[in-house]
C-alpha cells in the first residue's frame, strides 16, 4: 500500500439491485456531505484530523435514519451540491440539530481528554489507516486557527452561516434547539470571523474542510504486530466483561443511566459518589478566617440533606451521561474531583433542583427538572482559582426569561442592581432569600444595549473590608468583577485599581459597558477601566479621555481594548475603539507589568477638520509623528491637523529607557 492515497469515501452497502428499498432513504443521504462538512467545522481541532473526520462522520450516521438491514450504514459518495436557495425542509433542519447535537458534545467531551471509550463514542472503526483531510494552504490555516479560538457553539454558528447559507433567525433557532445557550453572543462571534475572512466560500470548498475527501495513510507499521496482540487480549478482555454484564443486567436494558457512564462512575472511588463525604464550612466561618474565599461559603439551601439528589450531581460530574448538557469556560478541566467536594448549596430555583459544589479550582452547578419533567440535566463548570472577597461574592444559579438568578456569598450585607449606562440612576435594592438567593436580576444583553445590568454589592463589616463593589453577568458562572483606574494625576506616584461604585468610575463605565460583549463566555475574572491619559482637544471641543479596557480571565491571559472617549452628547455613548488585541493572543498591557501604552487615532472636529491625535501614559514623553503627518510634543499627548485617511506612524520614549511606536 502506498504512504498516502487520496479516496472519496462511498457507500458499499446499497446492493444495485435492490434500490427501491434505498429510495427512502435518498432525501437524507443527499445531505450526507453538507452535514458532514457542518460537524467537522463545528468540532475542535484539538481532536486531530483523524479523530476529528470519525466523529464528523458519526454525528451524520447517527442523525440519518437507520436501515432495516442490519448491516452498517456506510458513508456515501459525494453528491455535487445543489443550487444554494432558500431551504423549507423540516427534516433537514431536524437533521442538522441532531448533528450540532452530538459535535457540541464531543467538542465538550474533547476539554475532558481522552475520551474514546466514553459512553457515546460510537465512532466508525478504521484499522490500520490514519485519516485526514486535504491540507490547505496559507489561507485555509489561517481560517483554521481563527476557528480554533472559537468556543464550540460560536463554530457552529460559523457552520450554519457559511456552511450552510442560512439566515441569522433561522440559525439561531437552529442553535437554540441544539442546546446552545447563548445563540446570539455566538452568531456575533461567528460573523466577526465570516467579515473578517476574504473569499470565504472558496476556502470552505476546498478539501481542508471535507471530512467526505480524505487522505489515507497506513499507522506506524513497525508497531502494528505489537499492537494486534494487545488488541487481542482486549479483546478478550472486553468479550469477558461482555459475558459478565450478560449476567449481572436485566435484558431488557432497564435503567435510566448508560451502561458506559456506570462503568466510568465505577472507576471513581466511591468516597467522591458519596453525599455523605461532601465537606461543609460551619455557618459563621466567613467571619472569622484570614481566607474569604468558597472554602468559607456555609452549605446552604432546603435540599442539603437530599442525599438522592446530591448523589445524582456528583455521579454527573463523575460520568456525565451523553445525554447531559455540560459545559466548561475555557481552559477549565471538567475532570472529576480528586478528593470529595465541597456543598455550597442545595435548592429549588425557578422551577429546577440545583446543586452548587466547590472542589479547590472549579466550582459546579448541577441542575436538574424540579418537577420530574423528561428534561435532561445540565452540569457546568467553571475556573475560579485564587478567588477572594469579591470574585468569590456571588455565583448564577438560575438563568431564564426573567433573568439570572445569583446565590450571594455569606458575607454579602447589600446587595443592589443598577444599570451601567445610567450612572446617575440610583441602584435598587434587590430583595434576597435567606438561603442567600437574589430576585432575577435581567441578564446582559445579547444583541443591543440600551441597558446594562449589574449586581452592586457590599461586603459585611464583620469581615473588615466593608467596601462597595460591582459585578456583571457574562454567561459564566460567576460575575465578572468591574474596577476603575483614575486618570494620571500629577507627580503622584502610578494610581492602582480601585471599585468602580464612584461617580467618576461610574461615568466611564456608562461608555464601555457595550464593550464588555466581547468577552462574554471567555471565562473572564475582571475588567478593569484604565484611564491612561486625558487630552484637550484642538478647537477647544472639550476633554478627551483615553482608557484601556483590561480582562483578566481566570486562565490567566488577558485581552485589551483602547478607547478614545470625547465628549459626547449622552452619558452612554460608546467611545471609540482604536486598538483592540487580535485574536486570543495574550497581552501584559493595561496590566501591572505593562504600564506603558501609546495610541494614536484620526479624529474630526466639530469644524469638520481632521486632526492626528495621539496619547501616552504617564512616564511616556516626545511625542513624534511621522509619514503623512509630521509633528512633535513633549508631553504624552499630541494633536496635529491631518488629512481624512492619512497614515502616521506615532512614536515615543519612556522615561528610564525604552520606546514605543503604534502605526495606522
Amino acid at each position: 500500500m502506498p504512504t498516502s492515497s487520496r479516496t472519496r469515501l462511498r457507500d458499499g452497502d446499497r446492493p444495485r439491485d435492490r434500490a427501491p428499498q434505498a429510495a427512502p432513504e435518498a432525501p437524507p443521504l443527499a445531505h450526507y456531505t453538507p452535514l458532514a462538512r457542518l460537524a467537522y467545522l463545528t468540532l475542535p481541532t484539538a481532536l486531530g484530523r483523524h479523530r476529528r473526520v470519525l466523529t464528523a462522520h458519526a454525528a451524520v450516521q447517527r442523525a440519518l435514519p437507520a436501515r432495516r438491514s442490519s448491516r452498517l450504514l456506510r458513508v456515501p459518495a459525494q453528491r455535487t451540491p445543489a443550487p444554494r436557495e432558500p431551504e423549507t425542509d423540516i427534516r433537514l433542519d431536524e437533521l442538522r440539530v441532531q448533528v450540532l447535537r452530538y459535535a457540541l458534545r464531543r467538542a465538550a467531551a474533547a476539554r475532558r481528554g481522552p475520551g474514546w471509550l466514553r459512553p457515546g463514542g460510537g465512532l466508525p472503526l478504521v484499522l490500520g489507516l490514519r485519516m485526514a483531510t486535504a491540507a490547505g494552504g496559507a489561507d485555509e490555516m489561517g481560517l483554521e486557527r481563527s476557528l480554533a479560538r472559537l468556543s464550540a457553539p460560536e463554530r457552529a454558528a460559523f457552520a450554519l452561516l457559511t456552511e450552510a447559507g442560512l439566515g441569522s433567525a433561522r440559525a439561531r433557532d437552529l442553535l437554540r434547539r441544539a442546546g446552545v445557550r447563548d445563540p446570539g453572543g455566538a452568531l456575533r462571534a461567528a460573523e466577526r470571523v465570516a467579515a473578517a475572512v476574504p473569499e470565504l466560500e472558496a476556502l470552505l470548498r476546498s478539501g481542508e474542510f471535507d471530512p467526505t475527501a480524505v487522505q489515507l495513510r497506513p499507522t506506524d507499521l513497525v508497531r502494528r504486530r505489537r499492537r494486534r496482540r494487545v488488541a487481542a487480549a482486549l479483546v478478550t478482555a472486553v468479550a469477558v466483561g461482555a459475558v459478565g454484564a450478560a449476567l449481572a443486567v436485566p435484558g431488557d436494558g432497564g435503567g435510566g443511566r448508560p451502561a458506559g457512564s456506570a462503568r466510568e462512575a465505577d472507576a471513581v472511588p466511591a468516597a467522591l459518589l458519596d453525599p455523605g463525604r461532601l465537606a461543609k464550612a460551619p455557618p459563621e466561618a466567613w467571619a472569622d478566617t484570614a481566607r474569604v474565599d468558597f472554602t468559607a461559603w456555609p452549605a446552604r439551601g432546603p435540599l442539603t440533606g437530599d442525599d438522592e439528589l446530591l448523589g445524582r450531581a456528583l455521579s454527573a460530574w463523575a460520568a456525565p451521561a451523553p445525554e447531559t448538557g455540560m459545559t466548561a469556560t475555557p481552559g477549565t478541566s471538567a475532570a472529576p474531583p480528586a478528593t470529595p467536594p465541597r456543598l455550597l448549596y442545595a435548592g429549588e430555583v425557578s422551577g429546577a433542583a440545583v446543586v452548587v459544589l466547590y472542589e479547590g479550582q472549579r466550582i459546579v452547578r448541577y441542575a436538574e427538572s424540579a418537577d420530574g419533567a423528561d428534561e435532561p440535566p445540565a452540569l457546568d463548570v467553571a475556573r475560579v482559582d485564587d478567588a477572594d472577597v469579591t470574585t468569590a461574592a456571588a455565583v448564577a444559579v438560575s438563568r431564564g426569561r426573567d433573568g439570572v438568578r445569583y446565590l450571594v456569598a455569606p458575607w454579602v450585607a447589600e446587595t443592589a442592581s443598577r444599570d451601567l449606562l445610567r450612572p446617575d440612576a440610583p441602584a435598587r435594592d434587590l430583595a434576597v432569600t435567606d438561603d442567600g438567593v437574589t430576585d432575577p436580576v435581567p441578564a446582559s444583553p445579547a444583541e443591543g444595549c440600551d441597558a446594562w445590568p449589574a449586581l452592586q454589592l457590599r461586603s459585611s463589616a464583620r469581615i473588615v473590608e466593608d467596601h462597595s463593589f460591582l459585578v456583571t453577568d457574562l454567561g459564566d458562572l460567576t460575575p465578572v468583577h468591574l474596577t476603575y483606574t483614575p486618570p494620571p494625576d500629577g507627580d503622584a506616584e502610578d494610581r492602582q485599581p480601585r471599585e468602580a461604585s464612584g461617580g467618576p468610575a461610574l461615568t466611564g463605565w456608562a461608555r464601555s459597558a457595550c464593550r464588555l460583549d466581547g468577552w462574554r463566555g471567555e471565562g473572564v475574572r475582571s475588567v478593569n477601566n484604565w484611564v491612561f491619559a486625558q487630552q484637550k482637544l484642538p478647537e477647544d471641543a472639550g476633554r478627551a479621555d483615553w482608557v484601556c479596557s483590561r480582562a483578566s480571565t481566570w486562565r490567566g491571559p488577558g485581552q485589551v481594548v483602547v478607547q478614545l472617549q470625547p465628549p459626547a452628547r449622552s452619558a452612554a455613548t460608546p467611545g471609540r475603539v482604536v486598538a483592540a488585541q487580535s485574536g486570543g493572543e495574550d497581552s501584559a498591557a493595561c496590566s501591572r507589568f505593562g504600564q506603558h501604552v501609546l495610541a494614536s487615532t484620526d479624529w474630526r472636529a466639530p469644524s469638520g477638520h481632521w486632526y492626528l491625535l495621539a496619547a501616552g501614559s504617564r512616564d511616556v514623553r516626545d511625542l513624534e509623528a511621522t509619514g503623512d503627518v509630521t509633528a512633535t510634543a513633549e508631553g504624552p499627548t499630541l494633536a496635529e491637523r491631518a488629512e481624512k485617511g492619512g497614515r502616521a506612524r506615532v512614536t515615543g520614549r519612556i522615561e528610564g529607557g525604552g520606546s514605543l511606536a503604534t502605526g495606522r
